[in-house]
């Protein structure tokens, strides 16, 4: 699942889907035969350590993706994912699991699930859990059962619910339970979701895919009693067209004027429902929010959401393959996050690893129900170490502020900037595209002077920034409404070569990440927060509105070498009204 596409191109990519032979794999990954199984130790060296993150989730070494059949149970947060136990790029996957009792320490396992079976022998991907009554945990994943990569849903279960890791799974020999039909594209049928439970007594859950010989996104909707015996529903839970093969969807209720998460099979006046996939062909993330219509079983999105590659993203950054779950020890929904490398497969290789968990994030609905907000758990802030504080601090146009005392390379920033006036913002040119803010973003970088803005942080500087990753707003007047526009630009994050001399690598991956953010500018304030960690920087704005992930490799702005600046290149003075920053500290134990 690489981070190569970019808008320019998504027309062209699906006229090139549109030529392929319909029973041909449609897999995300780049594949590198001779590297999947070249397993090096994980040295003690200068390229292993030098952008390896510190608080982030990550194996020792080797190759992640998604995030899978994240639980809490009996007090315990499970986190499998998928992993290659011999290399550091995609194959040889097997379902890898660890535990914590606090989302922030890690502890490894067993792998739970690994091809073994004919069901599974071609590989073991992606899922779900789902916990039923008698508190017994239940996984649901995709197995591919021949080099056709015809692709089938396997249940697997604890051998031992005494054991409070849940160290042993076992993949019962009815397996698989749920089999394509000749009207399902079996190449592109996979990633079941947590299953909920209806009051007619049934269990569902949806399975993502694309439509045979057309480009429309589905997610299959099927139905059982049992748990056991499943049946294809008539209709789809959903589908829209021109969207290309769907992965990895999720589907789950979100309280209206609620801060509370919900389990996924609660229904109710006050609910709205998410409705999440993966997108294949722009490597991105979509949700809508709509409701359920429980005797029909659709789901229909509100009329104002857009259901497609212009729609509203978890994150507008390098984040993919998401799955959430609900925490009942907190009454909270969780999302995990993937985050692959965006260096080049040859540093991939000689650092023998790729690949983070993002920190984990809680999800609710935004009081104006039109979109969800994100924030990092509050279990994270037990990381955090040495304090400094800014307040009251003026930044005039071309200034910037050295934050001092932290280690600006591991560290958390939570600052807001407010101004005094709208009037200087810049005119938002009717021929832009509102949808495209990462083109804007390249073209309006932190560099170039405007009004109001570009204001924000310049994160993993080099002290004569030759290197930096500015994170930043830039505000807009259109005619209907003001606009923010809120970028994480590793363009300069680095001085390294980005390509790559190896046959069919792929290059490093340096975009202007952004998003528009919807808030309301009434008291003249904007905050973010940015979660820096060494080659990862997660941004946070307003609240969590907009949320932007880069992925970056500085080999200047490293450790020590890195700073951390506020600045402001508008013609509008911008004020810091607080600034809190920590240096974080490593988690005690992190998959040893």
């Amino acid at each position: 699942m690489e981070f190569r596409a970019k808008s320019d191109f998504l027309v062209f990519l699906l006229c090139c889907l549109a030529l392929f032979n319909i029973n041909c794999v449609e897999a995300s990954h780049e594949v590198f035969l001779n590297l999947q199984s070249l397993s090096l130790p994980a040295p003690l060296n200068h390229v292993y350590h030098l952008h390896r993150t510190r608080y982030h989730f990550q194996p020792r070494k080797n190759w992640i993706n998604d995030p899978n059949g994240p639980m809490y149970y009996n007090g315990i947060y499970h986190l499998f994912y998928q992993y290659n136990p011999k290399g550091a790029v995609w194959g040889n996957i097997v379902w890898a699991h660890s535990v914590s009792k606090d989302l922030v320490n890690w502890k490894k396992l067993e792998h739970a699930i690994y091809p073994s079976k004919p069901f599974d022998q071609y590989g073991c991907w992606s899922g779900s859990a789902t916990v039923l009554p008698g508190n017994k945990p239940v996984i649901l994943y995709t197995g591919i059962v021949d080099d056709k990569q015809t692709q089938v849903q396997n249940y697997a279960v604890p051998a031992n619910l005494s054991d409070p890791y849940l160290r042993l799974w076992i993949k019962p020999d009815n397996n698989p339970l749920i089999v394509a039909d000749n009207w399902v594209n079996k190449t592109a049928f996979r990633d079941p979701t947590t299953a909920w439970f209806g009051k007619d007594g049934k269990w569902r859950v949806t399975i993502g895919g694309r439509r045979k010989r057309k480009h429309r996104g589905i997610a299959y909707l099927y139905r059982s009693k049992d748990f056991m015996r499943w049946t294809k529903a008539k209709h789809p839970l959903h589908s829209a067209a021109g969207t290309g093969n769907w992965e990895c969807p999720d589907f789950f209720p979100v309280q209206v004027n609620g801060k509370n998460g919900l389990d996924t099979s609660v229904t109710g006046r006050n609910v709205k429902y998410v409705f999440k996939v993966s997108l294949d062909v722009t490597r991105y993330e979509y949700y809508t929010i709509g409701t359920y219509d429980i005797k029909k079983d659709k789901y229909i999105p509100e009329k104002d959401m857009i259901d497609g590659w212009n729609g509203l993203r978890y994150d507008y950054g390098n984040f993919y393959a998401s799955k959430s779950f609900f925490d009942p020890g907190k009454n909270r929904r969780i999302l995990w996050g993937w985050a692959n490398e965006s260096d080049t497969t040859d540093n991939d290789v000689k650092k023998g690893w790729a690949g983070i968990q993002l920190i984990p994030r809680t999800v609710v609905l935004d009081p104006s129900g039109k979109q969800l907000l994100q924030w990092p758990v509050e279990e994270l802030e037990t990381l955090r170490g040495k304090k400094v504080e800014l307040s009251n601090q003026n930044l005039n146009k071309g200034e910037k502020i050295e934050i001092k005392g932290i280690t600006a390379a591991q560290s958390d920033v939570d600052v807001t900037f407010s101004f005094n006036s709208l009037d200087k913002a810049e005119t938002f040119d009717p021929s832009w595209d509102r949808y495209d803010a990462q083109k804007l973003c390249s073209q309006k970088g932190s560099t170039v002077e405007g009004g109001l803005g570009p204001f924000g942080l310049l994160t993993l500087a080099s002290e004569n920034l030759e290197e930096y990753t500015p994170v930043f707003f830039r505000v807009f007047k259109a005619q209907d409404k003001h606009l923010v526009l809120m970028c994480s630009d590793a363009s300069r994050s680095t001085l390294m070569n980005g390509n790559s001399s190896m046959k069919d690598g792929k290059d490093a991956y340096r975009p202007s990440f952004a998003g528009f953010v919807n808030v309301d500018l009434n008291d003249k304030k904007l905050s973010l927060r940015s979660l820096i960690d060494h080659s990862v920087v997660e941004s946070f704005g307003a609240g969590g509105r907009t949320c932007i992930t880069s992925r970056v490799y500085p080999i200047l702005a490293v450790c020590d070498k890195a700073h951390l600046y506020a600045f402001n290149n508008g013609t509008e003075t911008v004020k810091i009204d607080t600034l809190k920053a920590w240096s974080m500290n490593r988690p005690k134990e992190m998959n040893h």
